[in-house]
């Protein structure tokens, strides 16, 4: 009896150990958007910092580290998410392309190792991985791509339920809510993730009038005519010019007359204007209905020049994009001022990022995709109070397969051997040594605004990327043409940087055993038509 009594008590004790260790461990707090451009992050010091400030973001930056040089794997939502929690590169983990199957949720996750490891752990928000969450003590995710006005939310147990309000806010609603209900035994890992500010750019009804009076900068590849660069290029269709609805055709997708925020269709007009309560169009009528009757009186009367038209589709693109952002900004800064309230903030680690970056209308674009900087770059702001030097600025290359051996690593766990990324704690310590010099890209939709699939390298100052459809190379000096107005992989007095480039490409592919491009390519003949 003794001697399981004293077995009993060993136990206890261990557990007891177990507990107290956990507890000791800092909390993730991961808020997290979607389509953040850096160009609309104040902190990052891009052409929209004076007239659109996040400040709530910044502050962040100001207190920790901002880091200049952070990529994605692979610019589209669903693989950005899945090589996030994964650690690896899309073709690894599995979910290559949005079109997909879903995230295979039998494979090794970050947060089915943070949960094993004594954290308490929770999604809210955008989930966009088609398959339900795994390994999460609590979760609550919008259906596919979330409604901005009036949102429902998918339920643990698998129902669906409608929320009135705005989807940021009532995600930070919701994340909130669970910080307090949480077991606060255990450390927390919480991904808090917005649907904004991707299409179709809709504000917070009290941000519509956010920018008016502003006239919003163009960036200066505004109307880029995609001379001395592949040939695709002119075939995008995600120009601010031909693809960003202003005029309502029967051919138009119901999802993309909303784009440019004009009357309804006869037809029904943009869903998100659909979900609205009576008093909710009521302000957005408001707001938008002056201004639309105006532009359209001034087409009418032939007024407007093609370019016009152009600038005037790029004021109210960007004023609604930057409008959706205001909110998530504001929700950073009550995510902060809730940790500092509770007494949270010294032991929790906060991160912003988003799945990518997004095109204000450089190369004449919106949307993503492509390995150009404005796509590629996502952002990434962490603060872990007494271990990042506030306001540094960080230049190393790292990559959202670093996410997961990260949050690993400041939780004292070990990271499996298969996991591709490496956590960058040693850079936030400012003890890194050999960090790596260059980080990989694939591409792998086939035919979503028709860009092509093209897999790359980029090193601090150069970028080589491949398009096997039409056998075309591309490559940047980052120094001397950071807009990468030209392709230099033909000119001769780059041949040694070339050289250098492919073997650093061909060498990663072998790292990282990437799949053959035919292998994922079939409809390859399709895209050099």
């Amino acid at each position: 009896m003794k001697y399981v009594q004293s077995i009993l008590l060993s136990c206890a004790m261990s557990v007891s150990v177990g507990k107290s260790q956990a507890a000791d461990k800092p909390n993730i707090l991961f808020l997290f958007s979607d389509d953040h451009a850096l160009n609309s992050i104040s902190a990052y010091g891009g052409h929209l910092k004076d007239v659109a400030p996040t400040p709530h973001i910044d502050r962040l930056a100001k207190e920790g580290a901002i880091f200049e040089n952070s990529f994605c794997a692979n610019s589209i939502c669903g693989p950005s998410r899945a090589c996030i929690l994964s650690g690896k590169h899309s073709h690894k983990n599995g979910f290559m392309r949005n079109t997909g199957r879903g995230f295979d949720q039998s494979q090794w996750t970050v947060a089915k190792a943070l949960h094993a490891g004594g954290y308490t752990t929770a999604v809210i928000g955008k989930w966009h991985l088609k398959t339900n969450p795994v390994a999460f003590d609590y979760w609550e995710i919008l259906p596919g791509q979330g409604s901005y006005y009036n949102p429902v939310f998918i339920q643990m147990d698998g129902s669906k339920k409608k929320f009135e309000g705005y989807a940021t806010d009532i995600t930070t609603d919701k994340a909130i809510k669970w910080l307090d209900n949480r077991d606060k035994s255990k450390p927390f890992f919480l991904m808090c993730q917005h649907k904004a500010p991707h299409r179709t750019f809709a504000p917070a009804l009290r941000h519509l009038n956010a920018f008016d009076g502003v006239t919003i900068p163009e960036p200066p590849s505004l109307f880029d005519d995609y001379a001395n660069r592949s040939k695709t290029l002119p075939k995008n269709e995600m120009e601010i010019d031909r693809h960003l609805r202003w005029s309502y055709d029967v051919k138009v997708r119901q999802d993309e007359v909303g784009d440019v925020k004009l009357p309804p269709a006869p037809r029904g007009g943009p869903a998100e204007y659909n979900r609205m309560t009576p008093k909710q169009k009521a302000v957005w009528d408001a707001h938008f209905g002056p201004k639309n009757k105006a532009f359209l009186a001034d087409v009418k009367a032939g007024k407007l020049s093609h370019k016009e038209i152009v600038r005037w589709k790029y004021q109210r693109y960007l004023k609604n994009y930057l409008g959706t952002v205001k909110a998530v900004d504001e929700s950073v800064g009550r995510m902060l001022d809730y940790l500092e309230k509770n007494g949270l903030a010294e032991n929790t680690i906060v991160i912003y990022s988003s799945d990518q970056g997004f095109y204000l209308g450089e190369h004449g674009w919106f949307d993503k995709r492509w390995m150009f900087e404005e796509s590629f770059k996502m952002p990434f702001l962490i603060r872990w109070p007494g271990v990042v030097k506030p306001g540094s600025r960080p230049k190393e290359l790292i990559q959202n397969i670093d996410y997961a051996p990260t949050f690993l690593d400041v939780a004292a766990l070990s990271v499996p051997e298969d996991v591709q990324g490496k956590s960058i704690v040693p850079v936030l310590k400012g003890e890194a040594k050999n960090w790596r010099e260059s980080v990989y890209y694939a591409y792998y939709e086939i035919g979503e605004h028709a860009v092509p699939q093209h897999f790359g390298v980029r090193t601090e100052t150069h970028k080589l990327f491949y398009l096997p459809g039409t056998d075309e190379w591309q490559m940047f000096d980052l120094v001397k043409d950071p807009e990468e107005m030209k392709s230099v992989h033909d000119d001769p007095e780059y041949a040694e940087i070339r050289k250098a480039l492919t073997k650093e490409y061909h060498r990663l592919r072998k790292q990282y055993e990437a799949p053959t491009y035919e292998e994922y390519a079939p409809k390859r003949k399709a895209q050099k038509k």
